[in-house]
């Protein structure tokens, strides 16, 4: 599959690359003393910024926050805009999928043609996420 990217990024490899090793610093960073699972995940938004997140256990497991929750959190904290690329990593380095509500998370705040590094390469989000429910969906006048 052909990245669909902005014309001034001249090495997607090199951009995976650096994506990869932010999230895996976010990893570091996980709060995990339930699952001992950590979760890094990083992304570029479209002005080029790099943002990052990583996993929030709770005592009471339903609450916990996913590395894509904290990632987005700080997408709109340091000024919005749309993600292009992403990916998640285990704190051992290996490229994971978000979970289905994290799929819904990007879709909202990457769009259909949002660029995620998966177990089986690069897959846009409507690989993902066929069929993706968004704001289109609601009764809304203000959101249609």
């Amino acid at each position: 599959m052909t990245d669909s990217v902005d014309p001034d990024l001249d090495d997607l490899d090199e951009l995976w690359a650096g994506l990869r090793a932010v999230a895996d610093a976010a990893a570091l960073r996980a709060y995990a003393p339930y699952s001992g699972y950590r979760v890094g995940a990083a992304a570029r938004v479209a002005d080029g910024r790099v943002v990052s997140g990583c996993n929030v256990e709770n005592a009471a497991y339903g609450v916990a926050l996913c590395a894509e929750c904290g990632l987005v959190s700080q997408l709109h904290l340091t000024g919005g805009g749309r993600l292009t690329h992403f990916v998640c990593v285990s704190g051992g380095g290996a490229v994971i999928m978000p979970c289905g509500r994290c799929r819904q998370l990007l879709s909202e705040n990457g769009g259909p043609d949002l660029q995620l590094l998966t177990t089986s390469g690069v897959r846009s989000l409507t690989e993902v996420l066929p069929d993706a429910f968004g704001p289109h969906d609601l009764d809304r006048p203000d959101l249609a």
